[in-house]
């Protein structure tokens, strides 16, 4: 499963001159926890959140100058210059993490966790054009999606996009997320590709694997 066939592009966006006050509406108004900031042609610029707006809830003034300035004053230059913020270019995150249309789910998931952040912006790749977005809420629904459909998608894109493996092959049952796998293939490393490609679906929660392999099966009766 790719990106494009889970993420949103209907995306609600704000632009790098809008006032921290109007974004924090829109977020409200919409629910929403983040937006990505476009430029007039559609080219993603950066991302304002929640928490970037927050920065201005600390009422932190002016940094000190002098000794007790260089003392007492333990944050960085860029989270002064987030509650100094006053427009959206000011205190939105440049460069943004972002994915692409063609990235594969559980890349996206990796991302997002390694990054620890809630959304991905979807670009194109190139001009960095916006066409999307993907949330946690996206990746969660991917993984109760039903039981059929993660069957479908091990047998077309596992079995016989990337291992090009006959219809017949290998069987696949699917109960509750849990997956069964029979059948037989000529070596171990096919086997052991076999099982960690097919963990990787979206909706994949366990991986029971009974395939046995050829070769092993011819060696040991000589």
């Amino acid at each position: 499963m790719h990106v494009n066939e889970l993420m949103t592009t209907d995306v609600v966006t704000t632009t790098p001159a809008t006032t921290l006050r109007d974004a924090a509406r829109t977020l409200v108004a919409r629910n929403i926890s983040g937006m990505p900031v476009c430029d007039e042609s559609g080219s993603l610029l950066g991302v304002i959140s929640e928490g970037d707006i927050l920065y201005k809830e600390r009422g932190r003034s002016e940094p000190r100058s002098g000794v007790l300035g260089w003392l007492l004053d333990e944050h960085p230059e860029w989270e002064l210059e987030k509650t100094r913020a006053t427009t959206v270019s000011e205190a939105m995150t440049s460069p943004p993490i972002t994915t692409s249309p063609v990235a594969s789910v559980a890349e996206a998931a990796r991302l997002m966790t390694e990054a620890g952040v809630n959304r991905l912006p979807v670009v194109t790749l190139g001009d960095d054009r916006l066409v999307g977005i993907l949330t946690r809420t996206d990746l969660i629904r991917a993984f109760v999606r039903p039981d059929h459909l993660v069957a479908t998608e091990i047998r077309d894109d596992v079995l016989r996009r990337v291992l090009w493996l006959s219809p017949g092959t290998v069987e696949v049952d699917v109960s509750d997320g849990e997956v069964a796998l029979t059948g037989a293939l000529e070596t171990e490393a096919e086997a052991e590709v076999l099982e960690k490609l097919v963990a990787k679906v979206p909706g994949v929660v366990a991986v029971h694997s009974t395939v046995a392999v050829r070769a092993e099966r011819a060696t040991a009766g000589r």
